[in-house]
């Protein structure tokens, strides 16, 4: 057979699996919105945002739950965006090359991968178990530690974009190799920056293991940061695993709001990462 004939052949079978593996996934990505959309929206009203979650059989919402889950990746966040835009500046423009920066971007590759309930058992025995006690804190710095890895992947992988002759040039003015990283480096980075920050908020906005072992959960409005905490996801868990039908409405909702808000922070962070791609 001739071989451009083979290699058309070739060519189409790889066209048509790809299309069929492509049309699968959108398939199942449809099904999981529209399930989504038909048993969550029709459950959104005013009391989801102004009550806190309800006896069986009584009104309430998600409001302490949202509220918590704001606070926790809130916290969680900062903590990520300071060490990793830290950690990912140091091996982008100092010790990257070194065996200790080798060292350094294997580990955080490891934690990219890292199974969230691991994370959240770590801070089990470090920060609840020897306190006696659940707490906001606890989840927060779980959030955080789940976060960080991308946070610093994003900050190496910009800044290593950044052309060598802003360095340069900020430098043959007799600027110091830190001043010109924080005053022009990271300001013609921004972009990407934020971007890496909200990526690391939609990893962390959905996860319930790590906060089952941390923040618990809690049935009433709260804000103390030293006491067990509610969440979306913790609270999803619990609706809908029970036998009430209007917990179960609760979780879908739950479910929509968190797939509304990631879908609005990855559509964000993809516009942001266009904008930062150098000409």
């Amino acid at each position: 057979m001739d071989r451009a004939l083979v290699r058309r052949i070739s060519n189409i079978a790889f066209i048509v699996l790809t299309a069929i593996a492509t049309l699968i996934a959108l398939t199942a990505l449809v099904l999981i919105l529209w399930s989504l959309l038909s048993k969550g929206i029709g459950g959104i009203d005013s009391k989801i945002f102004t009550m806190t979650q309800p006896a069986p059989g009584s009104e309430g919402g998600l409001s302490n739950a949202i509220m918590g889950s704001l606070i926790m990746c809130g916290i969680g966040l900062a903590i990520a965006v300071v060490v990793g835009v830290l950690a990912g500046t140091w091996l982008s423009e100092y010790g990257g090359d070194t065996t200790y920066g080798h060292v350094v971007r294997f580990l955080n590759d490891v934690l990219l991968s890292a199974p969230s309930i691991l994370i959240g058992l770590f801070v089990y025995e470090i920060l609840v178990r020897p306190f006696h006690g659940f707490s906001a804190w606890a989840g927060a710095i779980a959030l955080g530690i789940l976060a960080m890895p991308i946070v610093t992947r994003t900050t190496e992988d910009i800044l290593s974009l950044q052309p060598s002759a802003l360095r340069e040039a900020g430098m043959a003015l007799g600027a110091s190799r830190a001043f010109v990283i924080r005053k022009v480096i990271w300001k013609s980075a921004r972009a990407g920056l934020v971007t890496g920050a909200l990526l690391g908020f939609a990893r962390i906005s959905g996860e319930t293991a790590p906060l089952l072992f941390t923040a618990l959960g809690n049935q009433f409005f709260s804000t103390e940061l030293t006491q067990p905490m509610a969440s979306l996801p913790t609270t999803i868990f619990q609706f809908a695993l029970s036998a009430y039908d209007d917990w179960q409405r609760l979780a879908w909702v739950g479910a929509l709001l968190i797939a509304v808000a990631v879908l609005s922070v990855n559509i964000i962070g993809r516009i942001l990462a266009r904008e930062a791609r150098p000409s």
